[in-house]
């Protein structure tokens, strides 16, 4: 017994090893300052082909717009969602990414004072010593405005977990993720039009993982140990990157309304624009967490698959045996497919007997999410099988006719060909398929397969 906790105990670790980056970095000592971290993906800003000429850009306020609070299970929390410093983080992507030249104007009061100080102390100095002082330059004007702020800020958007846990040993994790929206457009000074407005959004990921073994390992002798960690992505990251990102839309969808250009124009070829091209064609057809929607089944398909039949009935120890089928699918262009089937496997038990069986069916499926890239789907359906060739014996005793019910999930690797996943139990609907009739139930058995769906063209 204690080997199977054991072994489920490093199941559980290497199910949740992927997540568990922050456990092997905690922090056991304090640590010196250092200088900020980039945002991840802020390369394709940064990367950008250089302009012809940067544009003056002033940004006045860019600010948090949500009203929002820290999410809190506690009671209330009244410290900000969002950081309220968005505007110099707007300024600092703008000077990252080598297009604009920033001009100060969130605080241009401070400026002017201090203009006036300088005027003030420089006539004084004329007056004095009777030289001419030189001129104050005159202040930059901007080109451009930009103007918005962080519109939404969503909390658990999504949510969820999962755990295990077996004779006191086992383990669990949760997630959380909240959503950041910005908003961002660019106003021309000299007539006042809104040039481009442009939107992102990031998601904010929560999460916490925890282990746990509590047993008596001997009479008397209680083995007690736990840990676990929890991972707060920063808030103050993502809205960088949602910003960086916007920064980037901003500069490109400018590029291609000719309010500014490119150093050199062939650069409009580059990868950077070109994926960023693609981006905006798929988030058109994409939900709202951003996962790509668009038709991937063609009305006629075809499928191989391969896997284990194992019977289940009036005698013991069942054993597995290998199955194939090939099959034709249908689909529509909602939620509903059907497949018609027909295999090979075997039913057998350790001792009594061991059958080869041929079967066809016909099932109706039901894709939870079938513009997806990949969907679980339920499945119902029938159909008969027979210890000799199927066709040869249909209409006689040999035929065992079924009806089974099963789920299954369907990965596309590209739009026409998708690996298909599926278990289900098929309850026949006599009791003579192992020549003995006991129990209140009839024979059954279990089947589970992996296979390759090829769809022969798509719906448009």
């Amino acid at each position: 017994m204690f080997r199977r906790v054991r072994a489920l105990t490093v199941l559980l670790l290497l199910f949740h090893l992927p997540a568990c980056a922050p456990y092997f970095n905690q922090p056991f000592q304090t640590s010196r300052a250092m200088l900020g971290v980039p945002a991840p993906e802020s390369e394709d800003m940064v990367n950008l082909p250089p302009p012809k000429q940067k544009v003056v850009a002033a940004v006045y306020k860019f600010r948090d717009q949500t009203g929002q609070y820290k999410p809190s299970v506690t009671g209330a929390n009244w410290s900000t969602a969002v950081t309220q410093g968005a505007t110099t983080i707007l300024i600092n992507a703008l000077e990252e990414s080598g297009w604009f030249t920033p001009i100060e104007r969130e605080n241009l009061g401070n400026l002017l004072n201090e203009r006036k100080i300088i005027r003030s102390t420089r006539a004084e100095a004329e007056a004095i010593t009777g030289k001419k002082q030189p001129a104050l330059p005159g202040l930059l004007f901007a080109g451009i405005i930009l103007e918005g702020g962080i519109i939404s800020y969503d909390a658990n958007v999504v949510t969820g977990g999962a755990g295990l846990r077996y004779f006191g040993a086992g383990g669990s994790g949760q997630y959380r993720e909240d959503k950041v929206t910005i908003y961002l457009r660019a106003v021309s000074s000299s007539t006042g039009e809104i040039l481009k407005t442009v939107y992102t959004s990031k998601t904010i990921l929560s999460q916490s993982v925890d282990f746990g073994l509590f047993r008596y390992v001997t009479f008397k002798r209680l083995l007690e140990a736990e840990t676990g960690f929890t991972y707060n992505e920063p808030t103050e990251i993502a809205v960088k990157e949602a910003i960086n990102k916007a920064v980037q839309s901003l500069i490109i969808e400018g590029l291609q309304a000719g309010y500014w250009n490119l150093e050199n124009p062939a650069a409009m070829e580059s990868a950077i624009i070109r994926d960023y091209l693609q981006e905006k064609e798929d988030i058109q057809r994409s939900d709202i967490q951003g996962q790509l929607q668009e038709e991937r089944r063609g009305l006629i398909g075809a499928s191989i698959a391969g896997g284990g039949m194992l019977y289940r009935g009036d005698y013991s120890n069942p054993v597995v045996r290998p199955m194939g089928e090939l099959g034709v699918k249908i689909s529509t262009r909602n939620n509903l497919s059907f497949d018609l089937k027909f295999g090979r496997g075997g039913l057998a038990t350790r001792e009594v007997f061991d059958l080869p069986v041929n079967y066809a069916e016909l099932n109706l499926n039901y894709n939870l999410f079938p513009k997806l890239r990949h969907t679980p789907y339920l499945q119902v359906g029938g159909g008969a099988l027979a210890t000799d060739d199927i066709f040869s014996d249909f209409g006689t005793e040999g035929l065992n006719p079924y009806i089974k019910a099963g789920i299954g999930y369907e990965y596309f690797l590209t739009n026409r060909i998708g690996l298909d996943l599926n278990a289900s139990s098929s309850y026949l609907l006599n009791d003579t398929f192992d020549e003995v009739e006991q129990g209140r139930f009839n024979d059954y058995f279990w089947t589970a397969k992996a296979g390759i769906n090829f769809y022969f063209g798509l719906y448009r």
